[in-house]
């Protein structure tokens, strides 16, 4: 019997294992420094002293405002028939206080209502110091679900109402008590849309150096255990201090559970900034600010009737907790609270423990460390072997240009409106335009990607045998180019290359596996691709939308949420992926030659292949008639 060849394994720096896997494992021992940096940088900060004082907050009254405000305005939502009227009862609550409100009239196009008439009412209590702290609630809802819901958001107005009773003027108290900081309660409106009031409040409200500290009520009143949120529309967090304080002060209610986000969802909040609430807004500029509430990341769903009188049962328990709370906190505030200044710094808070977010920063840039200087070696290699690599480049720049192209096309549909546009606010994940697709816009859509498709295709279709050589080179352009789409997120935001880093490391042994088969390719592509795809798997969970999680981001980057810079990047990174999975499955070609590339133009070729499809149609009628003739 002959024997079998033996298999000698390639050797180091061939065509065959091309990638330098030493300079690869010997990088990672740069990450141990940083590890040992973020360990030692954990700090706890000291909550402030609540001064003791007599407590007016009264969960009977909060109760019977919130059932008034649900039962009287169940639909809640902008432009409802009753939003005058809505309106003027807030204006009369705290007319009825003693207190002046001031009405701040503004509009937005809301994706799926259109263009509305908005307006926030404030009430503000000089203290002796100009700076403020501001007791937001927003008293809209989504309008859906049976007879409204009054934990979303009447349970944080009426708190907010009856905090605003300490400072009321009445005949038994003529002088009320000043502050020391100025006292604002707003009632904000778009809440339930992506916090539109609160971010028109935030941008005109000048100077964040004018504001100490932002108090957020929103669904106070839900079966959930209390929790805090801190996450912004940008990577940054709110004052420790605050946040420590806010913390320590609801844990010290009489039968209350605080919980937060773990150290995980934090870490994806940094990096994909993104919530629903009222604080994030405040957050993204530097203004500290927390929301207290019993929901979910998603807010409340709208209550059936089964669901409601459930939801009833434990409300008043919550409320109380919450206000009492709220209460002391703003006392802490206005005793102890240090001056605002500007602050970009970010955290991760561990429950009494903070975890540096520079810290944590120098630990995701150095883990770029080993697939950077694994990169630059295959490069530097394919230039000593003097392998051409304009070719290759010429390809990836086809696939950048089509799906740039994409983009162009997308930006263009949302300026015309066959896309849902709007403030560049998250979407309302219980309206439509956040889950249905206008399906003749995005049909006309489709057709003309494939038309680009067809023009991009037409010179990365594979003529001839590819050589090992330009196979290797179209890995190179490709992992280079992911590597500048990892520079471009980190100096965007340094958290979000967390989402890269599983590409990074898995795709660059994609040149090792060409002598395998076919799958063990595709199951290195799919395994960098949890990465990105952690993004809508994270959305998807929390807000409850399925599928529905893909059209909701792209719904995103329409209203202008996402920004363009981040567009492109996502364009970059499609490209050099589309590259490696052209690799991966053999149907990888270089840019062809001017010798190469076919004489008909694009119409020409079309024209052809529509005739030849009219042929082979013509005959299987032709076909289908004799036999029916016979």
């Amino acid at each position: 019997m002959r024997p079998k060849p033996l298999r000698t394994k390639p050797r180091p720096g061939s065509l065959e294992r091309p990638v330098n896997a030493r300079i690869y494992r010997g990088s990672w021992i740069v990450i141990a420094i940083p590890l040992l940096i973020a360990a030692f940088s954990v700090a706890r900060e000291q909550p402030l002293a609540a001064p003791v004082f007599r407590s007016v907050f009264s969960a009977g009254d909060a109760q019977a405002t919130m059932d008034e405000l649900a039962s009287s305005y169940p639909d809640r939502s902008p432009g409802a028939p009753s939003s005058a009227n809505l309106l003027a009862w807030t204006e009369g609550k705290f007319t009825a206080l003693g207190l002046t409100p001031k009405v701040d009239r503004f509009s937005a196009n809301i994706p799926g209502l259109g263009k509305q008439s908005l307006a926030n009412v404030s009430v503000t209590i000089k203290g002796r110091s100009p700076t403020s702290i501001v007791i937001l609630a927003h008293r809209d809802n989504s309008g859906q679900g049976p007879g409204g819901s009054p934990d979303d958001n009447a349970s944080g107005t009426a708190a907010m109402l009856e905090l605003a009773r300490a400072y009321q003027h009445n005949l038994e108290l003529v002088e009320p008590p000043q502050p020391a900081h100025t006292i604002v309660f707003l009632s904000t409106d778009g809440g339930a849309f992506g916090a539109i009031g609160a971010d028109h409040f935030a941008r005109q409200s000048g100077s964040r150096s004018h504001i100490a500290a932002v108090i957020v009520l929103d669904a106070i009143a839900g079966t959930g255990t209390p929790r805090i949120l801190l996450n912004g529309d940008a990577p940054r967090s709110p004052s420790s201090v605050i946040v420590a304080t806010a913390s320590q002060l609801l844990s010290e209610q009489p039968g209350a559970e605080v919980t937060h986000a773990g150290f995980v969802d934090q870490l994806l909040d940094l990096a994909f900034p993104f919530s629903l609430y009222e604080q994030a807004p405040f957050v993204a500029r530097g203004i500290p600010a927390v929301t207290f509430t019993t929901s979910s990341d998603r807010p409340p769903l709208p209550l059936t009737d089964t669901t409601r009188n459930a939801h009833l049962k434990t409300s008043d328990e919550h409320l109380s907790v919450i206000g009492h709370a709220t209460e002391q906190l703003i006392a802490a505030l206005d005793q102890g609270a240090p001056e605002p200044q500007s602050d970009s710094a970010s955290y991760v808070y561990l429950g009494g423990r903070f975890v540096h977010g520079w810290a944590l920063q120098l630990i995701l840039i150095t883990a770029l460390l080993p697939p950077l200087v694994a990169i630059v070696d295959l490069f530097a290699r394919c230039r000593r072997r003097q392998i051409p690599l304009a070719p290759s480049l010429r390809s990836l720049g086809r696939r950048l240009g089509f799906w740039l192209v994409l983009l162009s096309l997308f930006l263009l549909f949302v300026f015309f409106g066959l896309f849902h546009g709007g403030v560049a606010r998250p979407l309302s994940p219980d309206i439509s335009a956040s889950v249905s697709p206008p399906l003749g816009a995005l049909v006309f859509f489709s057709l003309l990607a494939f038309g680009a498709w067809l023009i991009a295709r037409e010179r990365l279709l594979p003529r001839q045998q590819t050589s090992a050589e330009d196979e290797l080179a179209g890995y190179a352009a490709a992992l280079l180019l992911l590597l500048f789409v990892a520079l471009a997120v980190a100096f965007l935001n340094r958290y979000m290359v967390l989402f890269l880093l599983p590409p990074l490391h898995a795709w660059i042994w994609l040149p090792q596996l060409r002598r395998w088969r076919p799958w063990a390719s595709l199951g290195v592509m799919l395994i960098g691709l949890l990465g990105p795809l952690l993004i809508f798997f994270e959305l998807a969970s929390r807000l409850h939308l399925g599928l529905n999680v893909f059209w909701y981001v792209t719904e995103l980057g329409a209203v202008g949420y996402l920004g363009l810079p981040l567009l492109l990047v996502a364009a970059a990174f499609t490209a050099a992926s589309a590259q490696l999975a052209a690799l991966s499955v053999r149907r990888y070609a270089p840019y062809p030659a001017a010798g190469e590339r076919p004489d008909a133009t694009l119409p020409q070729l079309a024209l052809r292949r529509f005739t030849l499809l009219s042929r082979k149609w013509d005959g299987f009628r032709a076909v289908r008639r004799s036999r029916r003739l016979t």
